[in-house]
């Protein structure tokens, strides 16, 4: 690094041209055509269909574990009251809650074209949405096949051909435990009221609408090196929000306990912000989580030099982003701008 007779101006040398590592700009980029399209992302469409059909099938098999539950004391008192709901049709179906989880951020990532007019950032974060729901909803449905539990609606389900008089003929300590073979309902619903844990609504809702306040931030700058407007921080929360509403409505339709709830959440965000990183240069990053990772030619990957600024837009035009000034900021970057204004050059 060479230091000027003006003090008040550090010059960083230019980086040698033969070190790709440090001068991303002079990348060969390829003009994508559908021919490569298909020849870059044919095996991620192809993966995500086998994910989906495997999901699928998994969704429609009988629970694996052969659960047992009490249902009377020997005094004919109810022995778990919370699987004794009354089953109903649930507030927000299945299907509607997955559609919300996509459409809403994909309407986001659309209408942020407007200002970013970008096909690799809409296929990107579009792609990133999809691994997102695709991946949480396989990754819930074998906890659901493999574990699973009661719903609170379970006993309505079961309709248990038994009496109190009955108890001490099952397993289990004083014979009050028995299995599924008592149920005289429906098998689908029986098998469906045995999958209680992790609830499928709040792993979708969670997963596309915690990746939507993710991409927003990306793209507005939400937390930043600024203040923005207030709205924009209220934007950020709004999917939160939603996927907050559709979670806690199986509590109030009986058809999923609060730890059902919290769990599928939480396997949705953890989904939703490793999807988010893997499609993004960073997650909280405010300078670089905006920029979609190379896939065509990406011999050298992403270096984090400040100099993408100047080549990578960004929706919000505060905070430097619309002149490529960005300085100094901790997580995942490690270089700087060539030319950098001190302190005393920024007050003027």
């Amino acid at each position: 690094m060479n230091k000027t007779t003006d003090a008040a101006v550090i010059v960083m040398r230019p980086p040698d041209s033969n070190d790709h590592q440090n001068n991303p700009i002079e990348h060969r980029q390829e003009v994508m055509t559908p021919r490569i399209y298909i020849r870059t992302f044919w095996m991620d469409y192809l993966a995500m269909a086998v994910l989906g059909a495997l999901g699928l099938g998994i969704y429609f098999l009988r629970p694996a574990p052969n659960r047992v539950f009490p249902v009377y004391f020997s005094d004919g008192e109810i022995v778990y009251p919370e699987f004794a709901h009354p089953f109903g049709s649930d507030i927000v179906p299945i299907w509607l809650a997955a559609l919300l989880a996509f459409i809403v951020p994909f309407i986001f990532i659309m209408l942020m074209q407007i200002r970013v007019r970008s096909f690799n950032d809409v296929n990107t974060a579009t792609m990133g949405l999809l691994f997102s729901l695709i991946s949480a909803a396989v990754f819930q449905v074998f906890i659901k096949w493999l574990i699973g539990g009661l719903r609170p609606h379970f006993y309505s389900v079961c309709k248990p051909n038994i009496s109190a008089s009955s108890v001490g003929t099952g397993t289990g300590y004083d014979g009050i435990m028995f299995d599924r073979s008592i149920c005289t309902g429906d098998e689908k619903d029986i098998n469906d009221a045995l999958e209680s844990m992790p609830s499928g609504h709040s792993t979708a809702a969670f997963a596309g609408l915690v990746y939507c306040s993710l991409y927003l931030n990306g793209k507005l700058k939400i937390f930043a090196n600024y203040r923005p407007q207030y709205w924009k921080f209220v934007l950020f929360y709004a999917p939160l929000l939603g996927a907050v509403l559709i979670a806690s409505s199986l509590t109030i339709d009986h058809y999923h306990h609060w730890y059902d709830i919290l769990a599928g959440s939480v396997i949705g965000t953890m989904f939703a912000v490793g999807a988010y990183r893997f499609q993004y240069a960073s997650v909280w990053d405010f300078r670089f989580n905006h920029i979609p990772l190379p896939r065509v030619e990406p011999d050298y990957g992403f270096d984090y030099h400040l100099d993408h600024l100047q080549e990578s837009m960004s929706g919000s035009r505060k905070g430097g982003w619309k002149n490529g000034r960005i300085h100094g900021a901790p997580f995942d970057a490690t270089a700087t701008l060539s030319v950098l204004p001190t302190s005393a050059q920024l007050r003027v």
